[in-house]
């Protein structure tokens, strides 16, 4: 069973950056889309941002526009997610997720639970002063 996990969330002020990182047990080339999805205080787990290496499409959730990029490094098996910009409505659970297909990047963000194959366990992010 492939394991992805997240490092690098933290306490920020706002107007500062974090980079997340996701290093996947097994081969990251194996996964078509990946994406990172975040669970706010009270809210449900919404898909931030996407991409499909087949496709070479990525999808950024509007709030996160501009100010958060997804890379990510087969050689490595690692998926990273730069932030910048933090607000304190980016306050929340990061989990980074991956999918075995191809994948219209949107729909996978979008759909989030019934097309992820698997996901890590997630890491804090708080963005306050």
């Amino acid at each position: 069973q492939v394991q992805l996990v997240e490092s690098g969330g933290g306490l920020v002020q706002p107007g500062g950056s974090l980079r997340l990182s996701c290093l996947v047990s097994g081969l990251l080339a194996d996964y078509s889309a990946i994406g990172w999805f975040r669970q706010a205080p009270g809210k449900e787990r919404e898909g931030i941002t996407c991409t499909n290496s087949p496709y070479g499409t990525t999808y950024y959730t509007d709030s996160v526009k501009g100010r958060f990029t997804i890379s990510r490094d087969n050689a490595k098996n690692t998926v990273w997610l730069q932030m910048n910009d933090l607000k304190p409505e980016d306050t929340g659970v990061y989990y980074c997720a991956a999918r075995r297909e191809g994948a219209n990047a949107e729909a996978m963000c979008l759909l989030g639970e019934s097309v992820i194959d698997s996901w890590g366990e997630g890491t804090q992010v708080t963005v306050s002063s």
